[in-house]
């Protein structure tokens, strides 16, 4: 939550950047009291993907979004509870192979080629892929920030 803060109000600070509303996020992937950050190499991942094999694990998403008239700032955080299936040494090689765990916290995407390790979740999807939409849209919405529907758009003819 403290950098998703922070996210926002760096944008919302730069003189040169429009607008009202600043959106700031961070995601991190959580095995037992361990952040699982960006894989360093393969052998990085591949020790990773070990440690989720068989298990579950928490993504959690910070969002804050700041008011630049009102300067006032909403912050919350999303929990989901991911379960990974037993891996192979095979299917880990080969899909750190695809390069897919690159530039990924815990080294997988879910909405990748790396769904095919992630037989359930709880919790939001959009969470584990790295915002939390619903929950976000709804806190915009509330804020006045948005508004998904126009009144046309809802009548029932």
């Amino acid at each position: 939550m403290r950098l998703s803060r922070e996210k926002a109000l760096e944008v919302a600070n730069r003189g040169e950047v429009p607008g009202r509303w600043f959106l700031g996020s961070d995601t991190v992937v959580v095995r037992d009291d361990a952040i699982l950050g960006k894989p360093t190499d393969a052998a990085d991942a591949a020790a990773m993907l070990r440690s989720l094999s068989g298990r579950s694990h928490r993504v959690l998403s910070g969002y804050a979004i700041y008011d630049r008239i009102n300067e006032t700032m909403e912050v919350n955080a999303v929990t989901t509870r991911v379960r990974f299936k037993e891996l192979t040494e095979r299917e880990i090689a080969g899909y750190i192979a695809t390069g897919e765990p690159f530039g990924k916290a815990g080294s997988y995407a879910i909405q990748g080629i790396g769904a095919f390790m992630i037989p359930a979740i709880e919790g939001s999807y959009s969470n584990v892929v790295g915002l939390p939409l619903c929950e976000v849209v709804a806190a915009l919405e509330r804020l006045g920030a948005l508004r998904l529907f126009s009144a046309e758009e809802t009548s029932a003819d």
